[in-house]
């Protein structure tokens, strides 16, 4: 430590005195200049005629004020750099060395007017923004990790439970083959979550880019729906439709298939027995607007706004059938296709989602 210490005020003294020698010799030149011109220009004007000891002295008295300007313009650049430079800097490197120790709730207090007109200023309030977006993402990862292990270990408890079920001796082939169906719909379920994880992480990362084609959306909803039918008709659930017929669109077809998957999934999922689902599509401009409506449980307005977040599930009721990330899923592909998702519900009463896509620019036309 004291090796260092030393090596600064060492280092500190080098750059003074380099520093005091550059002064010297800036002001040696330019004194030196001004006073051969004043002289000859002095003789010239007055015919007086300088000798030896004349010079000798003007030679001592310039070197005195080049030696004294040397040092007073030493001392002025020393207090600049101390509080235009030296201080900015130090308080820029105290809350970087807070960032590298893991404390995003840094911030470097605002510069004088002073440290402004140097730059630094702009500096601060760059590195400001840099650790409050670092803040955010900390705190993203940091629920995500919380999250994910949450999720993680809800179906393996499940399992674990029924598994350890399944041992007990003679046990009923009623309760066998019922403990062996809550194992396998845990196991689903983890599937489902890690699926989901890999494919966010994909999309966030822009792993997946958005191949433009040209095709019926109408058709493709259809399709997705008929997937469902197993699911709709379990429940009996009434579904009705309204599909314009030739809307055209081009975009990435395997993308909004993961759209409308999640949200004819949810629609089923959520909507009790009896109940109806609703599809449409219509055209309007240069948009085609697609909605998905359901009877089901609906969505307070309160946990509308978070609904597209990832692992916001407002209805507790729903994490035995649900994740979190099926939305959050559809909203990054909508942002990346370049659409736009929004969802009208009450409670109680079912709810509707509202998907815009630009159509085919030729079929617009």
């Amino acid at each position: 430590m004291k090796n260092t210490k030393w090596r600064k005020r060492t280092r500190s003294w080098l750059f003074s005195l380099w520093r005091y020698l550059c002064f010297f010799l800036l002001m040696a030149f330019v004194i030196s200049c001004c006073m051969v011109l004043f002289l000859n220009m002095m003789t010239r004007t007055t015919g007086l005629t300088l000798t030896r000891a004349h010079i000798e002295q003007a030679a001592k008295v310039t070197f005195l004020n080049v030696m004294l300007l040397s040092l007073l313009c030493t001392l002025i650049d020393g207090i600049r750099r101390r509080f235009m430079v030296e201080r900015p800097v130090r308080k820029i490197v105290q809350a970087a060395e807070q960032i590298m120790k893991g404390d995003f709730s840094v911030r470097i207090p605002p510069l004088s007017s002073m440290d402004n007109m140097s730059g630094f200023g702009v500096i601060a309030e760059y590195f400001n923004q840099m650790a409050e977006e670092l803040s955010g993402t900390e705190t993203l990862r940091t629920d995500f990790i919380a999250n994910v292990s949450h999720e993680l270990k809800t179906p393996l408890a499940v399992m674990q439970n029924y598994g350890t079920m399944l041992q007990q001796p003679g046990l009923p082939e009623e309760k066998r083959m019922e403990y062996a169906q809550a194992v396998t719909d845990a196991s689903r379920r983890l599937a489902d979550l890690i699926t989901n994880i890999l494919k966010l992480n994909k999309l966030e990362n822009q792993q997946i880019y958005p191949k433009s084609e040209t095709y019926n959306l109408g058709e493709q909803l259809c399709a997705c729906l008929l997937a469902f039918e197993s699911a709709w008709e379990d429940k009996g659930l009434e579904i009705e439709t309204d599909v314009e017929e030739e809307v055209m669109i081009e975009g990435d077809k395997d993308l909004l298939s993961l759209v409308w998957s999640n949200l004819f999934s949810n629609a089923v999922k959520f909507t009790q027995p009896g109940g109806r689902v609703s599809l449409s599509l219509k055209s309007a401009g240069n948009f085609a607007v697609a909605e998905v409506s359901d009877t089901g449980c609906g969505i307070p307005p309160e946990v509308g706004k978070h609904i597209f977040e990832k692992f916001y599930q407002g209805d507790t009721s729903h994490a035995a059938q649900g994740n979190g990330l099926g939305l959050a899923l559809v909203k990054r592909v909508m942002d990346i296709v370049g659409g736009d998702i929004s969802v009208s519900s009450q409670a109680g009463k079912g709810s509707t989602f509202t998907v815009r896509l630009k159509r085919n620019p030729d079929e617009a036309s």
